[in-house]
């Protein structure tokens, strides 16, 4: 009798500890694993797009596991989206670098960070439709020789740089003779390099060069007639999602209903919220 008490219980709990399995791999699929928050993966230092302050004032939405809060156009979106999908908006400070990593392992549910849906990146996870398209500019010290640029070529020989591992530093190489300096891991830090001399200019996307020019007197943003070339997807802004997400066409849907003149009104906010440049 003992021994079929003992088989019994094995048997309970074979099956608890594989029913317990079973709920690991469910959370593990669903990113988060709480299926009343979207988590959302950002940088929360790429202004007008993302950034960090230390309180709740425009909008701005808590980090999570910190005291400090987060803002911009990419939080404003993610707000919208999470408010269709029915869901609390989580928000996680992640480096760029990390950003992937995360979505493919599901600590987030999905990229909500300025990031533009490059062939390179849909081969690891998918893209929503664009919810913003921009276009490649530099930005440079006012008063320098190359505030007048109005062509690439106009660069020449100067030090340039953009942020790592994006495409910005890919198309320094469509200027011939210039000084491609080594890569940085965000835009603070491009932007201190800039007020020191250390580097000429560096290559942005038009959002933040109107944030940088804003919130810094001495940087001036330079648009050119014969620019870079570029992909339409390079320029584009897109959700990041995991492969075969079920989110992606949610996020579509809700993305369609929001008009290009909601997105210009957003951004212009954005740009206008955000905190000046340390």
């Amino acid at each position: 009798m003992k021994r079929k008490a003992g088989f019994f219980l094995t048997l309970l709990l074979s099956a608890v500890v594989l029913l317990a399995g079973c709920g690991q791999s469910s959370e593990s699929a669903s990113g988060s694993g709480d299926a009343d928050t979207f988590t959302v993966g950002l940088e929360a230092g790429y202004p007008p797009f993302n950034w960090t302050q230390n309180d709740d004032s425009n909008g701005a939405v808590k980090i999570k596991g910190g005291s400090q809060y987060a803002g911009g156009y990419d939080v404003e979106m993610a707000k919208k989206i999470a408010d269709g999908l029915g869901k609390e908006l989580v928000i996680v400070k992640t480096e760029w670098d990390g950003l992937v990593p995360a979505l493919t392992s599901g600590k987030i549910d999905a990229i909500v960070a300025g990031m533009s849906p490059t062939a390179e990146r849909k081969e690891t996870i998918d893209f929503s439709d664009n919810y913003y398209n921009s276009n490649l500019v530099m930005v440079v010290k006012k008063g320098s020789k190359y505030e007048g640029a109005t062509k690439i070529a106009d660069f020449k020989g100067a030090k340039i740089t953009a942020q790592l591992n994006t495409f910005h530093y890919s198309v320094i190489d469509q200027i011939k003779g210039v000084s491609k300096e080594t890569a940085m891991d965000n835009f603070p830090a491009m932007r201190v390099a800039l007020e020191s001399g250390v580097i000429d200019g560096y290559v942005s996307e038009r959002p933040e060069a109107v944030s940088a020019s804003a919130a810094n007197d001495n940087f001036a943003m330079v648009e050119f007639k014969d620019g870079f070339k570029t992909s339409a997807d390079d320029t584009a802004v897109a959700v990041g999602l995991k492969k075969d997400s079920e989110l992606k066409e949610e996020i579509n849907k809700i993305l369609k209903g929001i008009s290009e003149e909601e997105r210009t009104s957003i951004m212009d906010a954005a740009i206008k919220n955000q905190p000046a440049a340390k």
